[in-house]
């Protein structure tokens, strides 16, 4: 069973998403992958611990990052994310065509991760 990071009123705590890069739309993906994308990225918003088959950690690319596995009629899709205290970064979304996650694809999320933890640094507090 998932589980949930409560609210002080009991209730899950929703995360934004953040799309750093990438998108999910019927093309390319078919819609029932569209689908089972949302629904996964739902469940991370809303704090819940998603496992294998659906999901697994990525330390290569960094702390609190993993991938979501969405099989789809064509094709193996990958979501890259990490996980914040306040938002869910998207990083990547790619059809997975190698075994290994490809260096470069490693580099582009750690090259947007870099630029958007930079940038949060310039925001003023709210």
């Amino acid at each position: 069973m998932a589980r949930t990071q409560p609210a002080p009123g009991g209730s899950p705590v929703e995360k934004p998403l953040v799309w750093l890069h990438g998108e999910i739309k019927t093309p390319p993906f078919t819609e029932e992958g569209r689908w089972e994308a949302g629904m996964l990225l739902r469940q991370l918003q809303l704090g819940q611990i998603i496992g294998a088959p659906n999901a697994k950690p990525l330390p290569d690319v960094g702390k609190r990052c993993g991938e979501l596995r969405v099989r789809d009629e064509h094709h193996s899709w990958r979501v890259v994310y990490r996980i914040d205290s306040d938002a869910v970064l998207i990083l990547d979304v790619f059809a997975k065509k190698t075994q290994k996650l490809p260096d470069e694809v490693i580099q582009r999320c750690r090259d947007r991760m870099k630029r958007y933890d930079e940038a949060s640094k310039k925001r003023p507090n709210k």
